[in-house]
């Protein structure tokens, strides 16, 4: 039966055109013109896709061929296995362009009776790296063309489609943003695609079965968790394996081996040099190189693994991906009414419902005026935030946060409304019920829907969880499906607030209105100023000693207009004029914005060295966790801001442990901070590599090298300490 399917193969490659498939590229005439776009064929469409928007000079971009390859039919990996042929790419590039390697994804197993391929179907993207020249001038087009081989292959036949690829690049200065149309698929292949990561393994041939073991790296982590339950090897050269046979696995304590049936070439030659390939299972797929030795220890013994592992194709931005954003951005906004920094709008809301508690209609109106605000405000902020990555931008959320300016005009709106719940002026009282008195209530539907507003902007440099994973996805879809998924951010947030105020049964167990309400609201004041004190930390911070100096001069002045203010208006309410403080109070006021402008824009202090805790820390940068992980050591790294107060209580309640501290010793980790407080595009690139658009972000890099393992976002010292050592598990084979 082989032999016919051998004779069935070698018919197949002597059709008419089959044997043109062999030359990996074909020399194309430089004046040759390609028009950019999708090219077709009958069995394949094809086009080149950028990463990004457009490149820096000096940068490193991504652009992928693209492959639509029609139902029934497919195209091969770089080892093709039994048959077949792999794509191949002539790149056409202008002067100090360089193209690398193609990045391949895992394959599927195709087979065809007694023979086994290694290749892909549907939509593919093979990505490879381009080198940008320094002296590529922005404003200009970079013209790329390739000339692109494929061998598409049904059950019956096979078709060499040669094509020729154009994709014109603009260069423009700055750090750009996914494409819109490829770029959140591109990212989800280069993420998923085998790369080294620090596993150790060993090839082994005896009595005719070649044995591959491997452990360490991210395999451990795996390990402790019950998992892998599958596992294939596909190697990178033919001959080495039987591609047909079964593959059976088992692990062991500390990693896990693969039974193989050596190839052709393997038998007659013998092992005598390195095996290398990738390594696949279901929690992830690595590359590895296994050197001839004995079967390495802890790989044996434990339980049995399934042989056959499918990659997983990513999904384009489809109705799954949004659906599943917008439920976790709903639950994430319901979580974000616990979050530290929302408590302070905690106490405006608690106001707001006891002053209309026992007036349903009233409450009515403002629980659906205060989620008016809150839609309406997320809604301005997602529009603007992805603006400005439209742009170019490196932004993230809470990046509003990152300006001294707003952190200046937050912190004297806090002050303003402590005054206000303190009763040194009125806001709206000319509005209220004659004879309720001034303090009575808040003010009305006005009152609720700038409510709204403001627990949006304090709330949303907190990023809940589930609140993560939903702007992250959000901020790489199509425009529609982003705003849904901040609209669904925004109801989480406002929902239990309504779903009081629309509860009559709710709103009738809260006590009336009375003399208690103006204790309340005095009592309110205080998180308010706590607010407003916490701000100003934020904002020295940001600055330093002058601006803060001009700052609380601005504060000062603010408070002194706002109490001659409240002079003007008692005046008034006994019937009397007040010209000469009113006045007063303008020039105040007037001064205090000058204050807090000249504040605002004084220029920033030199950095210190981050202070997140007693731990001794280092700036973050990706020199420094290569360079650790090149001494075999492990890196945690903490992402934080001043300005995130999720991030400064993990820093107090975990971060700052003595038994953390102890773990990160032992394991002779490197401690690194990456500071958000400022605008750092370096830091926002890499939020953004790990599906984050906020902080906090914690990361460990195990010693053996690969990738890192991201903790929770609500850290304890236990979950620290473990993970620090695990992230120290030895290599085996070292």
């Amino acid at each position: 039966m082989r032999a016919l399917a051998l004779l069935f193969a070698l018919c197949l490659c002597s059709l008419p055109g089959v044997a043109d498939a062999q030359p990996v590229s074909r020399p194309v005439e430089p004046s040759a013109a390609v028009s950019p776009g999708p090219q077709r064929a009958d069995n394949i469409e094809a086009e080149l896709v950028p990463l990004s928007q457009w490149a820096a000079p000096g940068s490193t971009v991504v652009v992928a061929v693209r492959q639509t390859i029609a139902p029934g039919w497919h195209t091969y990996w770089r080892n093709p296995g039994d048959s077949g042929g792999p794509t191949t790419i002539d790149w056409r590039l202008p002067a100090g362009v360089k193209a690398g390697e193609i990045v391949w994804p895992l394959p599927s197993r195709q087979r065809l009776m007694s023979l086994v391929n290694y290749g892909y179907s549907g939509e593919v993207y093979l990505p490879v790296p381009i080198e940008v020249p320094a002296s590529a001038r922005p404003g200009t087009v970079l013209p790329l063309t390739a000339d692109v081989l494929f061998l598409v292959c049904s059950d019956q036949m096979c078709v060499p489609v040669q094509m020729s690829l154009r994709l014109d690049l603009p260069i423009r200065e700055g750090a750009p943003p996914l494409d819109r149309d490829h770029g959140a698929a591109l990212e989800a292949v280069l993420a998923a695609a085998p790369r080294p990561a620090g596993i150790a393994a060993r090839a082994t041939l005896e009595g005719g079965v070649l044995t591959l073991s491997a452990t360490g790296g991210p395999l451990a982590a795996a390990l402790a968790e019950g998992e892998p339950t599958q596992a294939v090897f596909y190697p990178f050269d033919g001959g080495v394996i039987d591609h047909a046979a079964a593959q059976s696995g088992q692990t062991g304590p500390e990693g896990l081996s693969l039974s193989l049936v050596p190839g052709g070439e393997l038998k007659s030659t013998g092992l005598d040099g390195p095996i290398s390939g990738v390594l696949a299972t279901d929690v992830g797929a690595w590359e590895i190189t296994a050197n001839a030795g004995p079967i390495l220890t802890g790989t044996t013994g434990g339980r049995t693994l399934a042989g056959e592992v499918e990659p997983s194709t990513p999904n384009r931005t489809g109705l799954v991906l949004i659906l599943q954003s917008a439920v976790f951005a709903l639950l994430g906004g319901l979580i974000l009414n616990l979050m530290p920094c929302v408590f302070p709008i905690l106490a405006m809301k608690a106001a707001a419902l006891a002053a209309s508690a026992h007036q349903p209609r009233e409450a009515r109106r403002d629980g659906l005026l205060f989620l008016a605000g809150v839609l309406v405000s997320f809604l301005v902020l997602a529009v603007l935030l992805l603006i400005l990555r439209a742009g170019g931008e490196a932004i993230g959320w809470g990046f509003q946060l990152q300006s001294p300016p707003v952190i200046a005009g937050l912190a004297l709106l806090m002050l303003a409304v402590g005054l206000n719940l303190s009763g040194v002026f009125h806001m709206g009282a000319g509005l209220q019920g004659a004879g309720a008195g001034p303090l009575s209530r808040l003010p009305g539907g006005t009152g609720a829907f700038f409510t709204g507003v403001l627990a949006v902007v304090v709330a949303a440099p907190c990023t809940a969880p589930f609140m993560a994973a939903a702007l992250g996805a959000a901020l790489v879809m199509p425009w529609p499906a982003a705003l849904l998924v901040f609209l669904m951010l925004g109801l989480g947030l406002g929902l239990p607030y309504l779903a009081v105020s629309l509860s009559p049964g709710l709103l009738r167990r809260l006590p009336r209105p009375g003399r208690w309400m103006e204790r309340l609201k005095g009592l309110l004041a205080f998180p308010m100023y706590g607010a407003a004190l916490w701000l100003v930390w934020v904002f020295s911070r940001q600055t330093g000693a002058e601006a803060l100096a001009l700052f609380l001069a601005a504060a000062l002045m603010l408070a002194f207009g706002l109490w001659l203010t409240g002079v003007n208006q008692m005046r008034r309410n006994e019937g009397g004029t007040a010209v000469v403080s009113a006045v007063a109070a303008t020039v105040a006021l007037v001064v205090a914005l000058a204050f807090a402008g000249l504040a605002a824009g004084r220029p920033a202090e030199p950095e210190t060295a981050p202070e997140a805790g007693p731990l001794a820390a280092a700036p973050w940068s990706t020199e420094t966790v290569r360079a650790a992980q090149a001494q075999g050591r492990p890196v945690l790294v903490n992402f934080t801001a001043d300005w995130c107060v999720t991030c400064k209580i993990n820093e107090r309640a975990a971060l700052s442990s003595p038994r953390v501290a102890e773990a990160l010793q032992a394991a002779n980790a490197v401690y690194l901070v990456g500071d958000w407080t400022r605008r750092d595009d370096a830091v926002t690139r890499e939020l953004e590599r790990h599906g984050r658009s906020g902080v906090p972000l914690y990361l460990l890099y195990p010693a053996g090298g690969g990738e890192p393992r991201i903790l929770p976002q609500l850290l304890t010292e236990g979950v620290v300490a473990e993970a620090l050592q695990t992230a120290r598990t030895p290599d085996p084979a070292s």
